[in-house]
């Protein structure tokens, strides 16, 4: 049997190249695939999300990165008062198609009548003070007055630094009255995984 030091000089560059070709076409298939379940994962299952400014201090920093889970609210899930959650602003935050993409906190749902402020400053759902603790230290709840009963299947958002974001309370004039249609929602922001010294989970406040 001829070995590899017994072939000519031609057929053994061949052979090499041919092993080369192997190995390279292997490779190729590995990247394709790992390329295609990367795909799969961010458009179904969790996609990563940078927080591009203040709105969310102190939860979320500016530079964060958030994984946010696509699937909490499909096969019947609905997002619930102290979600996190990201959502499109088209037709709600902003009125041109291809708007951009917003995280807030839910503080109503459908049905929810979300009023501020009581006689000691506090939101109020459906005549119940909400306590707030992830505000923005040393901020009031709200320094605009609202009343507003959330339409079904709609949701009133509000940033945890509420002199530095633009929410629901910056559109009551318009359609919808600043609330989001649930159907916008993104998924539900889940976990801070960067920088690694802020990683942890986002867990639901009580509402």
């Amino acid at each position: 049997m001829d070995t590899q030091t017994d072939l000519p000089e031609r057929d053994r560059v061949s052979t090499e190249r041919s092993r080369f070709g192997v190995r390279t076409h292997r490779y190729a298939l590995l990247f394709v695939a790992c390329a295609a379940v990367l795909f799969l994962v961010n458009t179904f299952l969790v996609q990563p999300f940078v927080i591009p400014s203040g709105s969310m201090e102190n939860t979320l920093l500016v530079g964060d990165r958030v994984l946010v889970n696509k699937l909490a609210y499909r096969f019947g899930g609905a997002p619930r008062r102290g979600d996190i959650v990201v959502f499109d602003g088209e037709g709600s935050f902003v009125q041109t198609s291809g708007g951009p993409d917003y995280i807030k906190r839910v503080i109503g749902v459908g049905g929810d009548r979300v009023t501020c402020c009581d006689k000691r400053g506090r939101i109020t759902v459906n005549g119940r003070p909400v306590t707030e603790t992830y505000l923005y230290p040393g901020e009031k709840p709200s320094r605009v007055p609202f009343d507003i009963e959330v339409p079904e299947g709609r949701l009133w958002v509000m940033g945890d630094h509420r002199d530095d974001s633009r929410d629901s309370r910056d559109h009551l004039g318009e359609p919808g009255g600043g609330t989001v249609p649930v159907g916008k929602v993104i998924g539900r922001a889940e976990r801070i995984v960067w920088p690694l010294s802020r990683w942890r989970s986002l867990d639901r406040a009580d509402g």
